[in-house]
C-alpha cells in the first residue's frame, strides 16, 4: 500500500513538474525573454520528442535568438525521419529564409508541398502554414494539389483570402462563389466578405468585376443562384430596377408561388425612399399574388408611397382606396394590419381620430393573440395619444406592459407610457418607467429611455418650475401630431426664452428635425451647428454630429463635411448609438472598399 502511495505521489509530482515547465515555457516566449524560454523548451523537447509544438516552440526560440545553426541541426534530424511532419520542412525552410539561402529555402519548401503526394490531407497545414510566414504562392499550391489529389477536400475559403491579399479579385470572387455553389458554408458569411471588396458604386472596378463573374458562371452553368446573387449585388448598388428584373427571373423559373423575395426587395427600396421602383415592385406582387395577405401588404405599401407627398386630392383617393380594402377584405383577425392602417390614416392624415378609436375598439372584439391583441392596443393607445385623452391611452399600454412583461412589445408599451406621462406634464410617473427601460433588451428603445430619462432629470434640478419643461413637452406633443408649425413655434418660444438653460441644446435639435422635415436644411444646418459648438460635451453632441453628416451626404451633396462629423463620432463618441453607422459611412466616403 505505501509503495501504491509512492507511485501515486511520484507520478503526480512528475506531472506537476512537466505541467510547470510547459506553463514558464511558453510565458517567457510571450514575454519576449528568450534566454529563459529556450532553456524550457529543450527540457520539454527532451522528454516529448514527439510532441510537434514543443519542437516548433524550440526552433522559434533559436531563431529569434538567431541561433540559426541550432535551428538548422534540430530541424535536419526531424525531416530526416520518414515518418517526418511536413510543417517541419517549411520551419527549415524559413530559417534558410532568415539565413538569406533562398535556394535553400526553395528546396524545403517544395519537399513540404511534395508531402502532399504521400496524404492529401496534410494540405491544410502545410498551407496554413505558409500563410503564417506569408509565402502565398507556396500556400496556392498546397491547398489547390491537395484538392486536386482529394476532390472531396475544399480549401476554397483559404483560398478567396489569399487572393484578396493578393489583390487576385476575379479569382477570390469565384473562389467564394464556389463555396456558396456547393452550399459548403453559409451564404450570409461568404457574402459579408465579399461586401468587404465592393461599394455603392457600380461602375467601381471590384463591382464591375464581380458582375463579370456572376455572369459567366451564370453562362457556364444556368442556376437559379446566380440571379439571386446578382440581385443581391445590384441591391448594393442600389439599382433597384435591376434587382427586381432578376427577381423577377427568380419567381418565373421557380415553382413555388412564394413573392417574399420580391417583397424584401420592394421593402428595402421603400426604405431607401426609392418609390417609382418600390410602386413597380408592389405592383407587381399585387397583379401575381396568390396569397391575399402577401397582395394586401403590397396595397398597403402602395399607399404609403402615395401618402409620401400628399395634396387633397391624393387623401381624398387614398381614403378611398382604403374603404374599397375593407370592403375587399373585411374585418378579421389576419387583417390587422389593414385595420391599424387605415385607423393610423384616419388620424395622423385626416385628424379625424373618432372613427379610427370606433374602428380599432371593433377590431379588439376578434378573436386574437396575446401578440395580435398588443398591436392593436398599442396602435389605439397612439391614436388616444394624438387625441389627447392621456389617461384611456395609458389604460391600453400598461395592459401590453403587463401581458408581455418580457417581451419587446412590453418594454415598447413601457416606453408609450413614460412618454404618454411626459406630454401630459406627470414628469414624475414617466421617469419611473424610465428607469426600468434604461436596461432595455432593445437598444433603440434602451437609447430613447435614456435621452428622455435625462431630460425629465436635468432640466427639473434647474427649473423647480419646470415651466420649460412642460413648453418642450407641448412641442414634443404638437409634433406627435403632425402639427409641426406649432411645434417650431413653441420650441422658438423656450430659444428666446430660456437661453443658457439645460433644454436649449434639445430644443435645437428637436427644432432641426421638424425644419429638416419641411426641407429648411439651411434652418436645419444652424441649429445642428450651434449643437455641435456650444454643447460639444452634452448627450445630444453624437445625435447632432450624426444629423448633420446625413444631412451633408444626402441632402447638401457636401460629402467632406459629412466626412468630418462621422469622424467626429469616430473619435470622439465610440459609445454612441450611431457609432455603427457613423463608422460605415465614413470608410464608404473616403473610398475603404478592401478589409
Amino acid at each position: 500500500m505505501r509503495y501504491l502511495l509512492f507511485l501515486i505521489s511520484y507520478f503526480a509530482l512528475l506531472n506537476f513538474s512537466h505541467g510547470q515547465e510547459d506553463f514558464l515555457a511558453k510565458q517567457y516566449f510571450n514575454d519576449g525573454d528568450y534566454e529563459k524560454a529556450v532553456v524550457f523548451y529543450e527540457k520539454l523537447v527532451q522528454k516529448n520528442p514527439r510532441r510537434t509544438d514543443y519542437s516548433e516552440g524550440l526552433v522559434a526560440c533559436y531563431q529569434q535568438l538567431e541561433r540559426y545553426s541550432d535551428a538548422e541541426q534540430f530541424l535536419l534530424k526531424k525531416v530526416a525521419d520518414i515518418y517526418a511532419f511536413p510543417t517541419y520542412f517549411i520551419e527549415l525552410g524559413y530559417n534558410y529564409t532568415l539565413q538569406n539561402q533562398p535556394d535553400k529555402a526553395t528546396e524545403y519548401y517544395q519537399k513540404a508541398i511534395q508531402k502532399i503526394d504521400e496524404n492529401p490531407n496534410f494540405g491544410y497545414s502545410v498551407g496554413y502554414r505558409f500563410q503564417k510566414y506569408a509565402l502565398l504562392e507556396q500556400a496556392i499550391q498546397a491547398y489547390t494539389k491537395a484538392m486536386q489529389l482529394k476532390p472531396e477536400l475544399n480549401y476554397d475559403f483559404q483560398l478567396a483570402r489569399i487572393y484578396g491579399e493578393q489583390g487576385q479579385l476575379e479569382k477570390m470572387y469565384q473562389s467564394y462563389l464556389n463555396l456558396i455553389h456547393e452550399g459548403r458554408t453559409s451564404r450570409s458569411n461568404i457574402l459579408r466578405n465579399i461586401d468587404d471588396f465592393i461599394s455603392e458604386d457600380p461602375v467601381d472596378q471590384n463591382n464591375i468585376l464581380l458582375r463579370k463573374v456572376l455572369l459567366k458562371n451564370a453562362q457556364k452553368n444556368p442556376d437559379i443562384l446566380w440571379n439571386e446573387l446578382l440581385s443581391w449585388l445590384f441591391v448594393q448598388q442600389k439599382q433597384y430596377n435591376s434587382a427586381f428584373s432578376q427577381e423577377k427571373a427568380i419567381y418565373k423559373r421557380t415553382d413555388e408561388v412564394s413573392l417574399d423575395r420580391l417583397e424584401n426587395l420592394g421593402q428595402i427600396a421603400l426604405d431607401d425612399k426609392d418609390f417609382e421602383n418600390a410602386t413597380k415592385i408592389f405592383e407587381y406582387i399585387v397583379d401575381h399574388s396568390e396569397n391575399p395577405i402577401s397582395k394586401l401588404n403590397a396595397e398597403l405599401h402602395l399607399i404609403d408611397i402615395d401618402l409620401e407627398h400628399p395634396n387633397k386630392q391624393t387623401l381624398t383617393a387614398v381614403e378611398k382606396k382604403f374603404q374599397e380594402l375593407v370592403e375587399e377584405y373585411g374585418y378579421e383577425s389576419r387583417t390587422l394590419q389593414l385595420q391599424i392602417a387605415y385607423a393610423n390614416f384616419l388620424t395622423f392624415r385626416k385628424e379625424t381620430p373618432a372613427p379610427a378609436i370606433a374602428m380599432l375598439k371593433q377590431s379588439l372584439e376578434l378573436p386574437l393573440g396575446n401578440r395580435a391583441m398588443a398591436y392593436v392596443k398599442l396602435a389605439l393607445g397612439d391614436i388616444l395619444v394624438f387625441d389627447q385623452k392621456f389617461n384611456q391611452a395609458l389604460i391600453y399600454f400598461t395592459q401590453v406592459q403587463k401581458r408581455l412583461k418580457n417581451d419587446v412589445l412590453g418594454q415598447d408599451a413601457r416606453f408609450k407610457v413614460a412618454q404618454t406621462s411626459f406630454y401630459k406634464g406627470d414628469f414624475d410617473w414617466a421617469l419611473t418607467q424610465l428607469k426600468v427601460l434604461r436596461g432595455s433588451t432593445s437598444q433603440l428603445i434602451a437609447n430613447d429611455a435614456m435621452q428622455l430619462s435625462l431630460q425629465i432629470s436635468d432640466n427639473s434640478l434647474e427649473d423647480s418650475t419646470q415651466t420649460a419643461l412642460k413648453k418642450y413637452a407641448r412641442a414634443d406633443l404638437l409634433a406627435y401630431q403632425n402639427k409641426n408649425e406649432e411645434a417650431i413655434e413653441v420650441l422658438e418660444d423656450i430659444l428666446q426664452n430660456h437661453k443658457g438653460e439645460k433644454i436649449e441644446d434639445e430644443a435645437l435639435l428637436k427644432q432641426a428635425q421638424l425644419l429638416e422635415g419641411q426641407k429648411r436644411y439651411e434652418d436645419a444646418e444652424f441649429n445642428y451647428q450651434k449643437i455641435v459648438e456650444f454643447y460639444a460635451q452634452g448627450i445630444l453632441a453624437d445625435d447632432a454630429h450624426f444629423a448633420l453628416g446625413e444631412l451633408y451626404r444626402n441632402l447638401l451633396n457636401e460629402p467632406e463635411k459629412a466626412k468630418m462629423h462621422y469622424e467626429k463620432i469616430i473619435y470622439n463618441y465610440q459609445d454612441s448609438y450611431y457609432f455603427p453607422k457613423a463608422r460605415k459611412h465614413f470608410r464608404r466616403l473616403r473610398g475603404d472598399v478592401i478589409n
